[in-house]
């Protein structure tokens, strides 16, 4: 169980609908301190932490008066553009607030997938944790076209976990875990809270649960982020991001939503992954 583990370095996701108010799709200020204070508490505690943010676009398309999600490539790019600069500069300044300092990495494929690209970037990751930063990523939505692909940093998380070696992600959602069935539609669907292998009955459960017009990931993102993180040797944890409370409840063992329990497989290649899957 979760209880019993010392985590070291932890990687948290969290989407654009949690970070955003559904009506206006404006920041959630009083979200957004909740997380960067349960997250200066894990520095405090010792723990090497990394922020996995969404937001960008929905930050930018607010900003701009742009009231549906945008389906042009590039008016995302530009809505990014403007989002992630304002999205930054709220981390930074509560990040601040703590007496901790936040650092920017925006990432693309071709970071994973190249090897010297990853490896420029694993050694930043090493040094921002050795001097005590919070590294905080996102998709660099400006000049990549393979955000959809991402779904809504899911997959991404997973592919920063494996390249720091975290040994627990935690993704918030808008669910408490892995159901049986869409717990939306049918009540007598049933919260499961240990994943020890994903087979194929795992992903028949995958089902698009994200009814949000803000986050792009469902069930089926989380799966496979489960798959890369438990491959590369993390537990990771899907949890509801109502409350980022919630982090603070998981690493003192008291959250029960799903736990997917790491595996660690020698022969997981990152760099293959990316190509076969998001190419």
């Amino acid at each position: 169980m979760i209880r019993d583990k010392k985590y070291k370095r932890i990687v948290i996701k969290i989407g654009s609908s949690s970070i955003t108010h559904p009506e206006t799709g404006r920041q959630n200020l009083g979200k957004l301190e909740r997380l960067v204070r349960t997250i200066c508490d894990l520095r405090n505690r010792g723990m090497d932490v990394c922020l996995v943010s969404s937001g960008a676009i929905a930050v930018g398309r607010a900003a701009m008066g742009i009231e549906e999600r945008p389906k042009e490539i590039s008016l995302k790019q530009a809505c990014a553009a403007v989002g992630q600069g304002r999205l930054m500069m709220t981390y930074q300044k509560l990040f601040a607030e703590y007496n901790h300092t936040a650092g920017q990495i925006l990432l693309t494929k071709n970071t994973m997938a190249n090897p010297v690209s990853r490896e420029n970037a694993r050694n930043t990751f090493e040094e921002l944790f050795g001097l005590g930063v919070i590294p905080v990523v996102n998709e660099n939505d400006t000049v990549s076209t393979y955000e959809m692909q991402f779904g809504d940093n899911d997959t991404l998380s997973a592919l920063v976990a494996s390249l720091v070696g975290a040994d627990l992600l935690i993704l918030l959602s808008d669910i408490d875990g892995l159901y049986t069935d869409d717990p939306n539609r049918n009540p007598d669907a049933q919260l499961i809270r240990e994943v020890s292998e994903i087979d194929e009955s795992i992903y028949g459960m995958a089902k698009a649960s994200s009814g949000s017009n803000v986050g792009t990931g469902g069930m089926a993102t989380k799966l496979a982020a489960a798959r890369i993180a438990t491959l590369s040797g993390a537990d990771m944890i899907i949890a509801n991001g109502a409350d980022v409370h919630v982090i603070a409840d998981i690493m003192d063992g008291e959250y029960v939503g799903t736990l997917f329990t790491a595996k660690e497989n020698s022969n997981f290649n990152l760099a293959a992954y990316v190509m076969e899957t998001i190419g």
